[in-house]
């Protein structure tokens, strides 16, 4: 019965493409969820899998010089809450990382969520999904919310010339101005008054 799970799991995984995210979820159609660890421990130990967390496993892309080629935790978290039907946003040194008003690169990184708040260790990263406030997720476009999760993080007093000139270049290359203009009435006043001069140049 386990052999049989295994290679209809293999199936269906080797079937698509190199690099996609597995829940142990996704076989639920196959067996019970013992039968369906075993079989993903099989296909783990045959090197068809890699077990990214607790049933998280990816199907890899192998480079000929690099290896294997692990996903960003933006692509591991989009499909976490692909597979919890939830919404969610990068925020603190990740936000700003991802607009390049940071040059570092987190190694723990942080997402607001409407779903449940949990912590998904990847190898040495972890990836905190913390609860919010639906609000956070009123926006219609996808840039503004984010350079308020980063402006959140610099403070409204730590927000220099330099970052103010990042932002100017990052919206005069961004969305339609009137999805601008409708998001930028959800974000805090302070946000607001630096956002508002730069959107309406545009």
């Amino acid at each position: 019965m386990e052999d049989s799970i295994s290679g209809k799991i293999r199936q269906r995984i080797t079937k698509g493409k190199t690099g996609k995210i597995f829940f142990a979820k996704d076989f639920s159609d196959m067996g019970n969820d013992e039968l369906i660890n075993k079989a993903l421990f099989r296909l783990e130990k045959n090197k068809i899998l890699i077990r990214l967390s607790q049933g998280i496993y990816l199907y890899p892309v192998i480079d000929k010089e690099l290896g294997i080629m692990l996903p960003s935790p933006d692509i591991i978290s989009k499909a976490i809450a692909k597979r919890d039907n939830a919404r969610i946003l990068p925020a603190g040194n990740h936000a700003m990382n991802l607009l390049g008003l940071s040059t570092q690169v987190p190694m723990n990184v942080i997402y607001l969520t409407d779903g449940s708040p949990r912590k998904v260790s990847i190898g040495k990263r972890k990836i905190t999904f913390k609860k919010t406030s639906p609000r956070n997720f009123m926006y219609k476009g996808k840039i503004i919310p984010l350079i308020v999760s980063a402006l959140k993080t610099i403070g409204k007093d730590n927000v220099t010339i330099e970052y103010i000139n990042r932002l100017d270049e990052i919206l005069s290359e961004s969305e339609d101005k009137q999805i601008l203009l409708n998001d930028i009435n959800h974000a805090p006043a302070w946000i607001k008054k630096i956002l508002v001069p730069l959107i309406e140049k545009k």
